[in-house]
């Protein structure tokens, strides 16, 4: 169960009330969430396949700067001539999907995962959020993006 401040707080922090929020899966230094974990299906019916999802704004703001700089570009190009990263990004997304078919299997989302996997960089914002939720050493893409983002979990820059 998801604590009704946590709830608030990502409410403000999106600018919109938050949905189908299952747990917060990583937290800022302060204690705020950073990425919640999301319910397959929202409540409306609508499927929802980003399991982990960037909530904290100087978060998310910082992994859309780093997308503009061209970084995606440069880790598809990591893709197709690393075979470790590319085995690793499978990897990923896989477990993923599994993990998310834990919480309920949603047909429309078969194969889907989130931020491109397995094949492309598509949305930092989903691979960090990945990366975030489920530590080093899991999303290789979103660790890489982590690392070079102008922001850090470990200094507070929640408003």
């Amino acid at each position: 169960m998801v604590a009704e401040v946590d709830i608030l707080e990502v409410t403000r922090q999106l600018g919109r009330p938050a949905r189908g929020i299952l747990e917060v899966a990583s937290r800022c230094v302060c204690g705020r969430p950073v990425v919640v974990k999301t319910t397959p299906r929202l409540d409306d019916g609508t499927p929802f396949p980003t399991l982990y999802y960037l909530t904290q704004s100087a978060a998310t703001a910082a992994a859309s700067t780093l997308e503009a700089t061209g970084f995606m570009v440069e880790m598809q190009q990591l893709l197709a001539e690393d075979d470790r990263v590319r085995a690793n990004y499978l990897l990923a997304h896989k477990s993923y999907l599994a993990e998310r078919d834990e919480i309920e299997v949603v047909p429309e989302l078969k194969d889907f995962s989130a931020g491109g996997m397995p094949v492309r960089v598509k949305c930092l914002h989903a691979l960090v959020a990945h990366s975030l939720a489920k530590g080093e050493g899991v999303n290789p893409i979103g660790d890489l993006a982590l690392a070079a983002l102008d922001w850090s979990i470990e200094e507070c820059t929640c408003n």
